[in-house]
């Protein structure tokens, strides 16, 4: 572990998309191999050709909607270019892929300016372990940033957190278990305002199996931010667990009814069969994919990039 540690920046940058090959490694022996089959398999372009990759896209969790976009894409592409020979489109399969997935630059606003970042999910898909990454992020970029411990229904979520707190050399605002998240937030918006904090990170619970009292409660919290920090940027991330496939997509899209949800940071990536579900979120609900998550240490959470993304799960080797 102290070597790892020890390893310079370019170096991590490098290790990342090494285990991002290796977590998408179920992925791809569920949904390439699949491809390349099909690519080998037929000797011409025709609607069959189209039809098989079509299906081992949707059955590899990247979702009806993406799906339809990537070979309407494709079919255009290959009409474009006068492409006869299978093979000879696969490249062009890969482009698609990644166009159906990139964030653009835009996407990580909050980090350059005054915001907050309320970070949302349900119990279990990684949410306060991903605050406590980000926190450490953040401030290794020379961020002042607060976490407030909002999510008070879970017992050891605000001990979780102030580990994490520690950790990064960040405060935290927290309360007891069972107290109101809207007065933690309340408090944490004092605290960032008294210490010029760039970023208050919120850490709240997400209860999806009681919508309305989720509702109710991020209703309160988005009132006192309105009305406490009302020039402060806000972002709203749902933390998704990738190896839930469909579910996490459903859960994005119950999210989505409750919460103006900005970005989706997807989590426990390593060693899913379900990583085509990354594809799928973006294109279904137009909400990106933020951040990315393959292990447990705080450079397992990175920024999610669509071009590593679809390397990695292509297996193409990165040019240095």
């Amino acid at each position: 572990m102290s070597e790892e540690l020890e390893v310079e920046q370019p170096q991590k940058k490098k290790g990342f998309f090494s285990r991002l090959v290796s977590g998408l490694t179920k992925t791809r022996e569920n949904l390439v191999r699949g491809i390349d089959h099909v690519f080998s398999g037929f000797s011409e372009i025709d609607d069959d050709f189209y039809e098989e990759i079509e299906e081992i896209l949707v059955m590899g969790d990247v979702g009806v909607r993406a799906t339809e976009e990537i070979i309407d894409n494709l079919k255009q592409k290959v009409k474009e270019q006068h492409i006869k020979k299978p093979e000879d489109c696969k490249e062009l399969l890969i482009e698609s892929i990644k166009e159906q997935m990139d964030v653009g630059e835009a996407a990580y606003r909050f980090e350059d300016e005054q915001s907050v970042v309320l970070v949302i999910g349900v119990n279990g898909v990684g949410k306060t372990t991903s605050v406590g990454k980000l926190a450490g992020k953040l401030k290794a970029q020379g961020r002042k940033v607060v976490l407030a411990a909002a999510d008070t229904f879970r017992a050891a979520a605000g001990s979780q957190l102030e580990e994490w707190a520690n950790r990064a050399g960040v405060e935290m605002i927290g309360g007891q278990e069972g107290a109101d998240p809207a007065s933690i937030v309340y408090d944490a918006v004092a605290a960032a305002k008294a210490r010029h904090a760039d970023v208050l990170l919120c850490d709240t619970a997400g209860r999806l199996h009681n919508k309305k009292n989720l509702m109710e409660e991020l209703k309160k919290i988005n009132r006192i931010l309105e009305r406490e920090y009302p020039d402060a940027y806000r972002e709203t991330l749902v933390v998704l667990d990738g190896t839930t496939g469909q579910n996490a997509l459903a859960q994005a899209k119950q999210f989505s009814e409750v919460a103006d949800i900005t970005g989706i940071i997807l989590t426990k990536m390593d060693g899913t069969a379900k990583g085509g579900i990354a594809v799928a979120i973006q294109a279904e609900l137009g909400i990106p994919v933020k951040y990315i998550g393959v292990g447990e240490t705080i450079d397992d959470l990175q920024k999610f990039d669509s071009n590593d993304f679809v390397n990695a799960l292509f297996d193409v080797k990165k040019e240095d």
